[in-house]
């Protein structure tokens, strides 16, 4: 099995499969069927150095989805909590009959994200309607105080992000920070950088919170100096640890200050009911230039003196979205990230930072009877998936509440 995504092999232009359009230029994947459904990479998805990418991709159902809702098969708000006992569901968590959803969340939550969304209050609207989620307290923030352009390949991932990430914590009041895209291919001095300020003071300003940050570039030396944006006071930050496999660096998941979210996946039997969850592809791996954190000294042994990557893991295929009057599927750890940030919230530990929130973690991961209550350690899927912390899901991903 091959588990890197993000592999470009073909570039097109826009995609109609079924009924379904990819906005903006697409690409053929290194592994090109999950749980049944074709992937197709958005070209804002390819790692390229020096340039803001995303971390999803299209999920295409065997056949068009004639069902007026998600396409069968995707995960929904109710499956996925189910299966994390963040909600009491029916045995097995059988997507069709897991309708309860979370009902937590305080303070606020900062998305950012590049481009002007123009239907983004309405398609949020739609999918929490769809799956009986209270409406969201939302706004839309311009980083820099002007209108960014729209780009259409983000669009998704601006879709996912916030759709998902007010899925499990309804109750955080939601913030969409989008930014003008630096196109340059030279971006050292890109406008996200200025928006992760932005999202702080936010997220800040109305009572603390987390951020989910699902983009990334691939890791250099000078990201250090990048550190310092993610230590505002009341603020956990999240991270996809991206969809390129183990061993492809990225930043900002790599820094000590940041939650660093991977992928897994959720296996069902031919019923339909969950049986296991296994790595899935997400991004893994030891930092050349990040020192580790004391929270890491716990697993010393395995990252020696740097960074390890990611820190936690959840679920990144396929997500049920609703965007621009269609029901679609993602997935990526474009969704992991957002989904994992909501869970923390709902959690209501209301850690100071980034740092308290994974030194609360990798405390729990010393204890072992609560670090097998509170965590799934994922250790199939890839000969990376030893026991206990590993690069294909950190400490593993979550089971109910606690811990988080």
């Amino acid at each position: 099995m091959k588990h890197p995504i993000v592999v470009s092999l073909i570039a097109g232009a826009a995609l109609s499969v079924g009924a379904y359009f990819l906005p903006g230029p697409v690409h053929a994947a290194d592994q090109t069927k999950v749980n049944g459904f074709t992937i197709v990479v958005p070209d804002s998805s390819i790692p390229r150095p020096g340039r803001i990418h995303t971390n999803y991709f299209w999920a295409v159902p065997p056949v068009p989805n004639t069902t007026g809702g998600p396409p069968p098969g995707t995960e929904t708000p109710g499956s996925l909590a189910c299966v994390y006992e963040l909600v009491k569901g029916p045995t097995g968590c059988p997507v069709a009959t897991s309708t309860a959803v979370p009902t937590g969340g305080w303070g606020a939550i900062a998305i950012i994200d590049a481009g002007y969304y123009p239907t983004a209050k309405t398609d949020l609207d739609t999918f929490s309607k769809y799956f009986h989620i209270p409406d969201a307290d939302f706004q839309v923030v311009y980083a820099n105080g002007h209108r960014p352009p729209i780009y259409g390949e983000w669009l998704g991932e601006e879709a996912l992000d916030i759709e998902w990430s007010h899925a499990m914590a309804p109750k955080a009041k939601l913030f969409l920070v989008e930014s003008k895209l630096c196109m340059s291919g030279t971006c050292n001095t890109d406008p996200y950088w200025y928006a992760v300020t932005v999202a702080s003071k936010l997220v800040a300003q109305n009572g603390g919170g987390v951020i989910s940050m699902s983009w990334g570039d691939p890791e250099a030396s000078y990201d250090l100096r990048y550190d310092k944006l993610f230590t505002e006071p009341g603020v956990v930050y999240f991270a996809s640890s991206g969809d390129s496999g183990i061993g492809v660096s990225s930043y900002p998941t790599a820094s000590p200050n940041v939650v660093s979210v991977g992928g897994t996946m959720f296996n069902r039997d031919s019923n339909g009911d969950f049986v296991s969850e296994t790595y899935g592809g997400g991004g893994g791996d030891i930092s050349p230039y990040e020192p580790r954190p004391s929270y890491q000294d716990i697993i010393k042994n395995i990252v020696g003196s740097k960074r390890g990557y990611p820190d936690v893991a959840s679920d990144f295929c396929c997500a049920a979205i609703y965007l621009q009057g269609q029901w679609g599927a993602v997935g990526g750890t474009s969704w992991s990230s957002p989904t994992f940030a909501g869970i923390v919230n709902a959690a209501g530990g209301k850690m100071m930072s980034t740092h308290d929130e994974l030194t609360a973690i990798y405390k729990e991961y010393t204890i072992k009877k609560e670090y097998k209550a509170d965590f799934h350690d994922i250790t199939e899927g890839s000969s990376y998936c030893k026991v206990g912390w590993n690069l294909c899901g950190g400490v593993g991903s979550p089971r109910t509440y606690k811990g988080k």
